[in-house]
C-alpha cells in the first residue's frame, strides 16, 4: 500500500496494532491476485488520508493465512472494523468510500 496510514499487519503485531489499539481499527483482508482487493486498497487509501480516519489496516491472507482462519475470512476483499479488542462490522467484496466511512463509524454491517 502507498498509504503511510494504511498498516501492513502479521500475526506479529495484530494484537498490538489491531486488538489492544484505542479507537476503531479497520482491517482489510486481501490477497495480491485477487483483482477486487487491489481497487479495495486504492480507495482504503483515499479514506485512510483523510483528516480524522480511524487506523486502516491490511493482512495479506495468502502471507497470514493463520489470521484469516481466526477470524473466518473466506473471500476476498473482507473489512472488518474492530473496536475495543471485538469485531463491530464486517464486508465482503469491494466497498466504496461511504461503505468504508459507515462500517468504521459502526454504522453498517453486512
Amino acid at each position: 500500500m502507498a498509504s503511510k496510514n494504511v498498516q501492513v499487519l502479521n500475526e506479529l503485531n495484530f494484537d498490538t496494532l489491531v486488538l489492544e489499539a484505542k479507537g476503531t481499527v479497520l482491517v482489510d483482508f486481501t490477497a495480491a491476485w485477487c483483482a477486487p482487493c487491489k481497487l479495495q486498497s486504492a480507495i482504503l487509501e483515499q479514506v485512510a488520508d483523510e483528516p480524522g480516519a480511524p487506523l486502516m489496516a491490511t493482512v495479506d491472507v495468502d502471507e497470514c493465512p493463520e489470521l484469516a482462519a481466526r477470524y473466518g475470512v473466506r473471500g476476498m476483499p473482507t473489512l472488518v472494523a474492530f473496536s475495543g479488542g471485538k469485531e463491530t462490522g464486517r464486508r465482503l467484496g469491494l466497498t466504496r468510500e461511504a461503505g468504508i466511512r459507515a462500517i468504521a463509524a459502526g454504522k453498517a454491517n453486512s
